[in-house]
């Protein structure tokens, strides 16, 4: 694959980066918009979106939530939406009323709904209305006063908009019946706040401006409080990483398959792409891999950001090596390890190498990465980005010998503030002179370079989403005649990693289709074990704990 811009590419990163201009995210995309006014920002299903139309919509927006719904700065709106057109007219919306994002999973079950709005105390969200109905089970046990809802087809356009609707609501069924009195359409608000003016709020490095929630150990999701100084640094960590190889000369398209909820896609294709006035080409049903491919065929895309077991399933899937790769220029892996056999096959078909880079949603994400001079992989997740500091350390936060295996910290601008409303759980991770604890075990070499070797707690990777034992057992006991249960990961190639779920049960008629059925009603998909073991008893210490890694280790 030619690429030009290595010649005058640094032989490393550069180790600092300056303050950067913006101090906002919403002064970092208020300038994209001005700046690349007649570019496309937004494609989705042939429909596109301008700068110039997603400064107008966002501006409406915004004037509905600060006027006629009366939001003030800092308090909270859930956006509940997959990758449409829809999500970035809120994102930006939101953040010009002064207010604060929280991003939710649509798939999540009412259990887990119920959790993060009640947790973070969202008083407004917007939501597809194919998942209306989880939002109906829950919304009177949290502090939602204002919901609008939305449609796939709303912003695409007359008469494709319409006919999608049509048929997603009546020919597919796709769309569950849902009882939300008072609920305002996305198109009505966005009429009411064209009359408004939008009201200025000062925004600075120090306002929050996401609670993006991750897993724990209690079983309960933490919202990350990540500030306006965490997303627009890291942004401009990441155009640092990227040196010459992209600018806002060309147009980067950039394949935004990752949900745009989850902190790789939001920070490396919405806020990035956004900054260098390139085209995000939103993939709606990323699991449609023939529409997919078709997708694909429609667009000469520069940059590419996925998961081992997206880039599997797309080599695996036919016409996918006939594509087009003249233009890809960087293909990024994260969320997951990239396999090496899935590295090596990508490039052969596309001619582009996959660089593993490597964040957490508690660094907003990025904080480690290959260079962009790296042709081959060689398993490691590459160096600190510039302004950021690794150490590898042991249980004390002390540094291990040059070479062994620690726990991987990590310090820098990134670094976010805490977890919402959670002291315990935020001095869990933090060391002294703000070092945060990843969790993740890993060792780095002479160069810098570094390893990811194990993961310190138990925590399960499920084809790049974190699933936290703790959170399985706990709703698989709260079934009659279960007495103990214990989550381990279990190798796949497929996701990395599938759920084994061992059960100790006091009635011998439960089935392992009655305990499936359990955490299907409760858990999102990629929680729910794909095995199930029945013991008489379970590993304990010697003070009751459950040792799973006696379990993993069989």
């Amino acid at each position: 694959m030619d690429k030009p811009w290595l010649n005058s590419y640094p032989d490393g990163m550069p180790a600092e980066i300056p303050t950067p201009e913006y101090h906002s995210v919403r002064d970092l995309l208020d300038a994209s918009m001005a700046k690349f006014a007649d570019r496309t920002a937004y494609s989705n299903m042939g429909a596109r979106l301008t700068y110039r139309e997603l400064d107008r919509l966002s501006t409406q927006f915004a004037c509905y939530l600060q006027q006629d719904l009366g939001l003030v700065k800092g308090e909270r709106v859930a956006i509940m939406l997959p990758n449409i057109l829809q999500y970035p007219v809120v994102l930006c919306g939101i953040f010009r009323a002064g207010l604060v994002a929280v991003n939710v999973n649509p798939l999540y079950t009412p259990r887990e709904l119920r959790h993060q709005l009640a947790d973070s105390g969202a008083k407004c969200i917007v939501i597809l209305e194919n998942f209306a109905t989880t939002l109906t089970a829950v919304i009177d046990d949290t502090d939602i006063q204002h919901v609008i809802r939305t449609a796939i087809g709303d912003l695409l356009g007359f008469p494709k908009g319409a006919i999608t609707n049509f048929v997603l609501r009546h020919i597919k069924k796709m769309v569950p019946s849902y009882s939300l009195p008072g609920a305002e359409t996305f198109k009505a608000a966005l009429a009411a706040g064209d009359s408004g003016t939008l009201k200025p709020v000062e925004l600075g490095f120090a306002d929050i401006a996401f609670l993006q929630y991750t897993g724990g150990t209690t079983g309960l999701s933490k919202g990350a409080m990540l500030s306006h100084r965490n997303m627009v640094f890291n942004v401009m960590q990441a155009r640092a990483w990227q040196g010459p190889a992209f600018d806002d000369t060309d147009v980067v398209v950039a394949i935004t398959a990752l949900p745009l909820y989850h902190i790789f896609s939001l920070q490396s294709n919405c806020l990035s792409i956004m900054s260098l006035g390139g085209e995000n080409v939103l993939i709606t049903n990323p699991r449609d891999f023939p529409g997919f491919v078709k997708e694909l065929s429609r667009h000469k895309f520069v940059y590419f950001s996925g998961v081992n077991t997206l880039f599997a399933a797309l080599l695996n899937t036919p016409h996918f090596d006939e594509l087009d790769f003249s233009a890809l220029q960087l293909t990024v892996g994260g969320g997951m390890a990239v396999q090496e056999a899935v590295a090596r096959k990508w490039q052969e078909v596309t001619g582009n190498s996959i660089l593993q880079a490597y964040g957490l949603t508690e660094t907003s994400p990025g904080a480690i990465a290959n260079p962009l001079t790296a042709e081959t992989f060689t398993g490691s997740i590459g160096l600190p980005l510039p302004s950021t500091e690794v150490r590898i350390c042991d249980d004390a936060g002390q540094d291990v010998v040059p070479g062994e295996a620690g726990e991987i910290c990590i310090r820098g601008p990134q670094v976010m503030e805490g977890y919402w409303h959670n002291p315990e759980e935020t001095a869990k991770v933090m060391l002294p002179d703000g070092w945060f604890r990843s969790g993740d075990i890993g060792r780095m070499d002479e160069r810098g370079y570094v390893f990811i070797e194990d993961r310190k707690k138990d925590m399960i990777l499920v084809s790049g989403f974190n699933v936290y034992p703790n959170e399985i057992e706990s709703v698989v006991v709260e079934m009659d005649g279960i007495l103990e249960a214990a989550a381990i990961g279990m190798p796949d190639e497929k996701s990395g990693e599938v759920v084994k779920l061992f059960v100790v049960r006091t009635d011998d008629t439960i089935t392992e289709a009655d305990v499936l059925r359990h955490c299907k009603a409760n858990m999102t998909g990629y929680k729910v074990p794909k095995l199930v073991e029945f013991r008489d008893d379970l590993p304990k210490t010697n003070v009751g704990k459950i040792l799973r890694r006696a379990l993993r280790d069989e």
